[in-house]
């Protein structure tokens, strides 16, 4: 039986890093499994806030990969202020932390690149894939943003081809993500920006979500809307050790460890959970003999200053940035995972690509964002943990203080049940179930 053709429009690809590449990554990696044969659209000379040259090895065999190049203003920017560089994965500085040139810096990015900085991208790619579209049988079109700018692609193949079944795929909110509101706009942007956010959710056949929460919102704003979540590659995955060798490895580890493995920035820093650590560690020397806080990924360094600023210091391990693979190993090597949100309710849909590699170890998670969100219900249904507000200090501190003590005994981690359902594989499954 011959494959139907998926074109698949990312920017972020190998040797990209991060969570954003993973997503088209793993479903181009399964999509021949269920009868696609996926093309991939990416720039030719991007500009990454990560690299992870390991997950070259996890593109398909054979794969067309279609290039062409692109121009981002992002050197200039950075030019003008360091910290610029932040933005290039969505990050700002904020409050006091705000100085006049990144206030400058964040006005110019939300006025004048809209609906992002990739937007020179658009018209050489609607003109470059009108003419692949008429050479190439496609069968279905995905756009994955953000950037968002990439919509904007498929907005324009969609006026020049109507019965092009395209999907947008929204890893993030475009309106309704919580930088959203930091970029400064005038009334005349934040217009045009909810415009194109509209057109979008208006002329795709199929917007995908990758929430709950998320998925609802869109169908109200008007898109045809469906939730398919990130997941877990059961190939990456640690397997977890069965109950009675995780008992053994948990006696021989020295070090109780909170582990945070990724990016994070100054609007999701859980800053009382620094205070109840620094307490812990203060009022608690049996806590403070064994425990260790590892970072392994990108922390703003005003988050780290602030935590070296405390009882903390000595009990901090940093490795940088670490490749996916070694990565998903500091997962393993854990006692508790560490996951945060932006802490508004608009954001209690957002749910971070890492906490599926998370449960795919078996290790317990402690999670930190608004009442209510996608990664409470997630933990609920799997028994991997618990959610907390920003607002949450006692209660923090007594889980905390539990699992402590039931590392000492040997027998803190805890069986996750029912996140099959969170597989890569499973996931291109669904996904194909919506292709036909």
């Amino acid at each position: 039986m011959e494959h139907k053709k998926i074109l698949i429009i990312t920017y972020y690809w190998p040797p990209a890093g991060g969570p954003g590449v993973q997503r088209w990554l793993k479903f181009a990696k399964y999509l021949p499994e269920f009868g696609w044969k996926p093309v991939i659209y990416t720039p030719e000379n991007p500009s990454y806030p990560l690299l992870d040259e390991s997950l070259l090895k996890d593109i398909p065999q054979n794969l067309e990969i279609v290039k062409t190049k692109i121009w981002e203003p992002y050197q200039l920017a950075e030019k003008l202020n360091k910290s610029n560089k932040k933005f290039k994965a969505g990050q700002f500085d904020v409050g006091k932390n705000q100085s006049w040139k990144s206030k400058l810096s964040i006005w110019v990015r939300g006025n004048f690149f809209i609906p992002d900085a990739r937007v020179f991208w658009v018209k050489p790619s609607v003109k470059f894939l009108e003419q692949y579209l008429k050479e190439n049988k496609i069968d279905v079109v995905v756009t994955s943003g953000p950037p968002h700018s990439l919509h904007m692609i498929g907005l324009g193949l969609k006026e020049k081809f109507p019965n092009l079944k395209w999907i947008a795929d929204f890893r993030d909110p475009w309106t309704e993500i919580s930088y959203y509101k930091h970029l400064k706009l005038t009334k005349s942007s934040d217009r045009k920006h909810r415009q194109l956010e509209s057109a979008v959710f208006k002329k795709a056949d199929i917007t995908l979500a990758t929430s709950y929460t998320d998925a609802d919102n869109f169908r109200k704003a008007g898109a045809n809307a469906v939730c398919i979540t990130n997941g877990f590659d059961e190939s990456d995955a640690s397997t977890p050790l069965s109950v009675t060798e995780l008992k053994t490895e948990e006696r021989k580890s020295k070090s109780f460890t909170l582990s945070y493995i990724g990016v994070l920035e100054q609007l999701r820093n859980p800053e009382n959970l620094w205070k109840v650590l620094d307490e812990l560690i203060r009022e608690n020397k049996e806590f403070a003999d064994a425990f260790t806080l590892k970072f392994a990924g990108r922390v703003d360094d005003k988050i780290l200053h602030s935590i070296e600023s405390s009882a903390l210091k000595e009990h901090i391990l940093n490795l940088g940035y670490i490749p996916h693979d070694k990565a998903v190993e500091e997962m393993a090597n854990s006692c508790l995972l560490l996951i945060t949100n932006f802490p508004n309710e608009s954001s209690k849909g957002i749910i971070p690509g890492k906490i599926f590699e998370y449960l795919a170890t078996g290790k317990q998670i402690i999670s930190f964002g608004p009442d209510k969100a996608d990664v409470s219900r997630i933990l609920s249904e799997t028994g991997a943990g618990k959610h907390f507000s920003y607002e949450d200090s006692q209660t923090v501190k007594e889980f905390i203080l539990h699992k402590f003590e039931l590392w000492k005994q040997g027998s803190l981690l805890e069986n996750t049940q029912n996140i099959e359902q969170f597989s890569r594989k499973n996931l291109t499954e669904k996904l194909t179930e919506i292709l036909r």
